[in-house]
């Protein structure tokens, strides 16, 4: 069965009022009525397909009464019943949005007709639109949700894909360590000593996994190197030397497909270098070293001198600060070497 539209008639004269409300009713519309403008407002609603609306009256006029309907922006066409027919009237209506005038009295019944019809479609319109606008927001709040669902699932994954990686890397840097038993735990002192200084210089917490990851990686070059060079009890001769020198760019290259380590790349490339130019690969200076560079180098340049190597006899950990400190300014960042002794000497790790 047809929906029967419904329409709201608000005029201050009772005789108008009924005499419209008897037409709309003959026409088949359910009818509505108001006898002022605060009326009509307290019996707006959102099932309403027309509000007919009398310009002339007290309290509140219907020019007041319509721009207090657009604040509820319902989308009610609203035509107004007038006897006045002053231009000025119609540029007011027209700046309020009103769709349409009737004269009253009302004599062409089939023009008032017309107009009803006009409007009701009017309204039909603004319903198909706004019911077309929120199933298309519903839909894509819900397709919004299905992809924010799906690249979390993504990220997940890649997470994992992340640590599945570094952790395989870290296997085989374990391994190497391992094999000799001068090298054996070198990465895990030289990441403890780094990130004492991180913390004590307030890294951001990014800037600590960086650390971190680069600490555990600076030595995977050595992945490709003859253990005979490694392990060998005396001096490398210049042969052997050569080859040892390029384990920081042949690590850079082992973990450089590894996109979320590009950060670290750089860092493992370049934990040789010296602030005064004259380390390897690449003879960087201390202006062109990242902060991180500068905490490993001297992180792992500690940890050498304190451990036990097959070549020659280690150091205390007061003589590997004080040798720290005679190479602040040219192999080492001086900040930092007084940062990590520092902290040397309040965790009584001094001997």
């Amino acid at each position: 069965m047809e929906r029967q539209s419904k329409i709201l008639v608000t005029d201050d004269d009772a005789l108008v009022r009924e005499a419209v409300e008897k037409i709309l009713e003959l026409f088949g519309h359910q009818v509505v009525a108001a006898g002022s403008g605060r009326e009509a407002l307290g019996l707006l609603a959102d099932d309403l397909d027309v509000i007919i609306l009398d310009i002339n009256m007290p309290d509140m006029d219907g020019f007041e009464t319509m721009a207090a309907i657009n604040e509820r922006n319902l989308g009610i066409p609203v035509l107004f019943l007038t006897g006045a027919g002053s231009m000025e009237y119609a540029v007011k209506a027209i700046n309020l949005g009103a769709y349409d005038f009737i004269p009253k009295p009302i004599e062409d019944l089939d023009m008032f007709d017309v107009k009803i019809k006009r409007a009701i479609e009017k309204r039909m319109y603004v319903r198909r639109e706004k019911a077309y606008t929120e199933d298309l927001e519903s839909e894509v709040r819900a397709k919004t949700s299905e992809l924010a669902e799906k690249n979390q699932l993504l990220e997940e994954y890649s997470h994992q894909l992340e640590r599945s990686a570094l952790a395989t890397i870290l296997t085989l840097q374990t391994a190497l360590e391992e094999k000799d038993e001068y090298t054996a735990g070198h990465t895990q002192r030289v990441t403890k000593y780094a990130e004492m200084i991180g913390r004590e210089l307030s890294l951001a917490a990014e800037e600590m996994v960086v650390l971190e990851r680069a600490c555990q990686l600076h030595d995977i070059g050595k992945l490709v190197l003859d253990n005979s060079c490694i392990q060998k009890p005396g001096p490398l001769d210049d042969r052997e030397w050569a080859l040892v020198k390029k384990h920081p760019a042949v690590g850079e290259n082992i973990i450089k497909p590894l996109r979320f380590l590009e950060r670290e790349g750089p860092i493992v490339r370049h934990h040789h270098e010296r602030v005064d130019g004259k380390g390897y690969p690449d003879g960087l200076t201390g202006a062109e070293l990242d902060i991180l560079t500068k905490i490993i180098t001297v992180a792992d340049s500690f940890d050498a001198m304190t451990s036990m190597r097959s070549y020659r006899v280690n150091l205390n950990h007061d003589g590997a600060i004080a040798e720290l400190r005679r190479c602040a300014g040219s192999q080492f960042d001086g900040a930092v070497v007084e940062t990590f002794a520092r902290l040397i000497k309040e965790n009584n790790l001094s001997a």
